[in-house]
């Protein structure tokens, strides 16, 4: 018997704070990062950041959350959603602010976490009205040159 795929549904506190995200006034970069509360079968809030670039948003991104057991620790892998606020420069010398949903999804993580977060994945980027949407397999792949590689497609 195959497992279905979980749909997590949006909590509805977060929901507001990507709604009021997408209208922020501030000019510089920032990322809300979500992830997914198993137990409520829910995309919650993990932790906002102001004033980042991606490089140091990828040093926040919690691919790696160490577990102990016993005397000794192991890494579980664990994905991640993120929706970011980048300040984009143009070579025209215009500046925009899109907001880019990022999925991190590591290779190696366990099956039911890969089928929540892809099951997930397309509810949080029409709930929150994204259409720049990337995924990253390796968080070292965040870089400010990948991103504005990434976003020259749209421009």
């Amino acid at each position: 018997m195959s497992e279905s795929l979980v749909v997590c549904d949006v909590a509805e506190d977060l929901v507001e704070k990507l709604r009021k995200f997408r209208f922020r006034k501030e000019t510089n970069n920032a990322a809300i990062i979500m992830k997914i509360d198993k137990d409520k079968r829910l995309v919650v809030l993990d932790e906002e950041l102001e004033g980042i670039s991606p490089d140091e948003l990828k040093d926040e991104l919690p691919e790696r959350q160490p577990r102990y057991s016993g005397n000794f620790s192991f890494f579980n892998l664990r994905k991640t959603f993120i929706v970011y606020s980048y300040k984009y420069q143009h070579d025209d010398g215009r500046v925009s602010y899109p907001l880019c949903f990022i999925f991190s999804s590591p290779v190696g993580c366990k099956p039911e976490q890969q089928m929540m977060y892809a099951g997930s994945k397309n509810k949080l980027v029409q709930t929150a009205e994204l259409t720049k949407v990337f995924e990253i397999r390796n968080t070292e792949d965040l870089t400010e040159e990948w991103l504005r590689e990434k976003l020259g497609f749209f421009h």
